[in-house]
């Protein structure tokens, strides 16, 4: 008989604590309860069955992410994102294979933690590539003392990890780094007390031309926005003329291509072309009164 299990229980918890403490009284399935459950929601999608699974195994993404907690992160957030990991491993798992749950779930609860980690740790991202990630996961174990390793440790550190020398000493300067606030607007008050430069006042660039470069910008859409709206009211054939002739970068065409394409004289072209000018600047023209 599959244990049954108050949903209740634990959904309607507002605190964190009684959260802990009520996944302690969730009962651990059986192998063969956990199977049966498994196969109705690999087979049938049913979600009611998915539901016990993941709150049968509370308990178990709870202990995996108390051993992040030296990271400084909120260990809430920490349990929150393996859970994410617990249901997606629900998601795939399938009972056929022969292994139980709790070993195929590992990967998935590590991963979104890690990856939750890497993303909260600093402000800037501190570890991007496959090599760097190892490296800060395993930095921390590593290392027996609070001073920075020598030539022989790095080696060996390379060594172990595999991964290059250099990429232990730019890790090694990263996790020793600390964020830094640019100004003092910053809510962070003991950063306050202990540190009364700010380096904002020292990232100015007096040689910058920003303004000019956005008055540009929005002057060149603002020409662009008028020429469209002007092109609109001329006839089919002068717009193409025009868009051929001159606004087409890639390829202008001559005025005995488009003569040739409407069966014309390139003097006709011309005059076509002269008339839709004109029309052009009056049109934009009379924009501008306005």
């Amino acid at each position: 008989m599959i244990n049954k299990i108050k949903y209740s229980s634990v959904s309607s918890l507002n605190v964190f604590s009684s959260f802990l403490k009520s996944s302690n009284y969730l009962k651990i399935l059986s192998a063969s309860d956990e199977k049966k459950l498994a196969k109705k929601f690999f087979n049938n999608g049913d979600l009611k069955a998915a539901k016990i699974l993941i709150l049968s195994h509370l308990r178990f993404v709870i202990h995996i992410a108390k051993n992040y907690s030296g990271y400084g992160l909120p260990e809430a957030d920490l349990i929150q994102e393996g859970n994410i990991g617990l249901m997606k491993s629900v998601k795939k798992f399938n009972p056929y294979l022969g292994v139980r749950l709790v070993s195929f779930s590992v990967y998935w609860i590590k991963s979104e933690i890690n990856e939750y980690i890497l993303k909260n740790w600093r402000i800037v991202k501190v570890a991007t590539t496959k090599s760097q990630k190892k490296l800060f996961f395993n930095l921390k174990k590593i290392k027996k003392k609070l001073d920075w390793f020598n030539k022989k440790e790095i080696s060996d550190v390379a060594k172990k990890l595999g991964v290059k020398n250099k990429d232990v000493i730019e890790m090694e300067s990263r996790m020793s780094a600390k964020d830094v606030f640019l100004d003092n607007s910053s809510n962070n008050n003991d950063y306050k007390e202990k540190n009364n430069f700010y380096s904002l006042s020292f990232l100015k660039d007096k040689f910058s031309n920003f303004t000019n470069v956005i008055e540009d910008d929005n002057w060149k859409k603002y020409i662009k926005n008028k020429l469209n709206v002007a092109l609109s009211y001329l006839d089919e054939r002068s717009r193409n003329i025009i868009c051929s002739r001159w606004l087409n970068k890639n390829k202008k065409k001559t005025l005995k291509n488009i003569a040739k394409n409407y069966g014309i004289s390139a003097e006709r072209v011309r005059q076509l072309e002269k008339n839709a000018m004109k029309k052009l600047r009056l049109t934009i023209k009379k924009f501008n009164k306005k």
